[in-house]
């Protein structure tokens, strides 16, 4: 309806309104198929976060169910009416139902989301040129790490540690708003400076998106049923980040090597533990 207005976050949805289960799917298509058909036929409602395919349990009929996650409930609401008891891609019908998941209460509000998400997000409700970033500082804080970083005795590697501030800017709304990204690596000495400089790079890239990602955890996109977008920050009061010192603003856990890898497979966010009645 047109008076109904729902709060979008740049976070990993994991409400039970935002999911919704789909089974029946026939055996006789591919998972590549049939993920294709489901994202065509569900991001026509809205933004999806997430579409997975998964093959029935050995001791069930032959086929696949799939979970498709949403970031409005209103678009999941929607898809879920519009699509339960209908063929879709297929001669038969499909069965349509919102997530009973149990969500632990600490998960409750979602993890970040990856930098590539932030973007698709962004550009869905305010579009490409909804939305900027500029980077404030970029700094080698390598010499300022953590007391309690410590090398084993006889290693030949050498810490690098990055700091970021971005700012993220929506002109459209005049909302500005700022976030600190970290990136550290012990890089092996004996692999001589082409690995040093390589490293290097990666970790200004990886501490630029962080810090982009930051920013983006402070917006909340206010979405009215008729379709405008307004953007809020929340601001910390007791956040300070200066324009030129990086060290004083940096107050966020560090980020490693491997986490920048856990990244890249960011849709296994959560364990599934669905309790979906598949006998109605």
């Amino acid at each position: 309806m047109a008076g109904e207005v729902e709060v979008v976050e740049f976070r990993v949805p994991v409400e039970n309104n935002k999911t919704i289960f789909i089974w029946d799917i026939h055996a006789s298509f591919t998972e590549a198929f049939i993920y294709e058909a489901l994202w065509k036929v569900y991001s026509a409602f809205g933004a999806l976060y997430l579409v997975k395919v998964c093959p029935n349990a050995a001791v069930a009929t032959p086929g696949f169910y799939a979970i498709v996650k949403f970031y409005s409930s209103a678009h999941a609401s929607k898809a879920l009416k519009a699509t339960d008891r209908q063929c879709l891609f297929q001669n038969s019908p499909l069965k349509v139902k919102l997530s009973t998941k149990q969500t632990p209460n600490f998960l409750f509000r979602g993890q970040s989301l990856s930098f590539a998400k932030c973007q698709d997000l962004a550009n869905h409700y305010l579009g490409f040129n909804g939305w900027s970033t500029r980077i404030v500082t970029l700094k080698d804080i390598s010499k300022c790490a953590d007391a309690g970083w410590s090398l084993d005795a006889g290693s030949q590697g050498e810490l690098l540690k990055y700091g970021c501030v971005v700012e993220l800017t929506f002109p459209q709304y005049g909302v500005t708003c700022r976030g600190v990204g970290v990136a550290e690596d012990v890089v092996d000495l004996e692999k001589g400076q082409e690995e040093k400089l390589w490293k290097r790079g990666k970790l200004m890239k990886w501490a630029r998106n962080k810090a982009v990602v930051g920013a983006f955890e402070k917006v909340l996109l206010v979405v009215f049923g008729s379709g405008k977008v307004a953007v809020e920050c929340r601001f910390n009061q007791e956040e300070v980040l200066p324009d030129d010192n990086v060290e004083g603003a940096i107050q966020v856990n560090d980020i490693s090597w491997t986490d920048f890898e856990a990244d890249v497979g960011e849709e296994e966010d959560l364990p599934w533990d669905f309790t979906v009645d598949l006998s109605h």
